[in-house]
């Protein structure tokens, strides 16, 4: 055998290795609400340390939505029901302890890993996420291409400038979601959707075949970049097609990031393998029945993909089955073994490490990835 057959043997070999491990794994069911006819919608669900977690959502039944909270201190086993007084909207922990949480009426504040929250003074924005470095120094995004900074642990915030930058009326705009690869470099993401021009138009469920007719145009997508501790920005901007809802980086600038598109168009979602180093973007998943709502990017390279099975034209309207792919080269990708009651239009994906990974769904099921049972 020739050396570079010898060498291509062991590549396949390797990666026949990782891949092996992926098969071995079946995400379970750790919390399932069934309570008479009303539902759990989750919005956002972190595990600061591989022991405690804290999922927020809201209980509604038709007719009213009651703000709640879940938390756990033994890697999701059990878990507490909380009651929330705002309804939230997404958490941010920068440990096991101190976390944030953001509302639609204001940013609160745990010191307890979600059991006790005290409400710091309202951000002078409508904000969606937070993200800090330490205790003081922190960032916030939202509505109306809203970017603060805050230097004393979000007591005060002043606007970032560079926000301002990119083309498009600030009422049609938000920026959506912040990734740090490490303490220097960190990269925050939005869009510009200008108002359909026929006006206000009934949800997509209440008038399915007028939502089928849409078809989704190109729009503005913007990116915040910052590779000094976020001392500066760089603001850009690209007409696209879907938004960009979730990017992922690692700090030797590997990242990966998910593109969702509208109901009319062929593939739901879209993820590509990122380089935040150059900037360059390769597209390595998408497919017509499978819509990716998370992605989350392992130390060791391995992606992996969490979603619904697609079951109508109408993505939104009905419920699919969960699907978690994952692949080690971003070309093999496997279907990883899930809980078969598990249904839901959007998935939440939150990790530590390869061992201690959980998804949230928006029907009130949260499940854990764990080594398959023998047979």
């Amino acid at each position: 055998m020739s050396f570079g057959l010898t060498r291509w043997a062991s590549a396949v070999a390797a990666s026949a290795a990782l891949v092996a491990p992926l098969a071995a794994q079946r995400w379970e069911t750790k919390y399932f609400y069934d309570e008479g006819k009303s539902g759990l919608v989750f919005l956002d669900l972190a595990f600061p340390s591989a022991q405690r977690g804290v999922a927020v959502g809201f209980i509604t039944d038709g007719k009213r939505e009651e703000p709640v909270s879940l938390v756990t201190s033994d890697s999701g086993e059990h878990w507490q029901r909380l009651p929330l007084p705002e309804m939230p909207v997404s958490l941010f922990f920068l440990n096991e302890n101190l976390g944030w949480l953001v509302t639609t009426k204001g940013l609160w504040r745990t010191t307890e890993t979600g059991k006790n929250w005290v409400k710091l003074p309202k951000p002078p924005a409508e904000i969606l996420r937070v993200s800090f470095l330490d205790e003081k120094n922190g960032w916030a995004v939202g509505a109306r291409k809203s970017m603060l900074e805050t230097h004393d642990g979000a007591q005060h915030w002043k606007p970032v400038v560079a926000a301002a930058g990119p083309p498009g009326d600030p009422l049609y705009s938000a920026y959506t979601w912040i990734a740090f690869a490490n303490p220097d470099a960190a990269l925050i993401t939005g869009w510009n959707i200008p108002q359909r021009r026929w006006g206000n138009e009934a949800p997509d469920w209440m008038d399915p075949a007028s939502a089928l007719l849409h078809s989704d145009l190109p729009h503005l997508n913007y990116t915040l970049s910052t590779h000094d501790g976020g001392k500066t920005w760089t603001s850009r901007s690209a007409s696209l097609f879907g938004e960009v809802e979730r990017v992922r980086l690692l700090p030797d600038g590997r990242g990966l990031g998910l593109t969702v598109y509208s109901q009319g168009f062929y593939y739901p979602s879209e993820v590509y393998r990122l380089n935040w180093h150059t900037g360059r973007n390769v597209s390595i998943y998408k497919t017509p029945d499978f819509a990716v709502s998370d992605v989350w990017l392992a130390p060791n390279g391995t992606a992996y993909l969490a979603g619904t099975g697609v079951q109508g034209k109408l993505r939104d309207v009905v419920p699919g089955k969960v699907r978690v792919m994952a692949s080690t080269d971003y070309i093999q990708w496997k279907a990883m073994d899930v809980d078969y009651r598990a249904e839901a239009h959007r998935t939440i994906l939150a990790a530590v490490d390869e061992d201690n990974m959980w998804i949230a769904t928006d029907m009130g099921m949260i499940l854990k990835l764990a080594p398959a049972k023998a047979k």
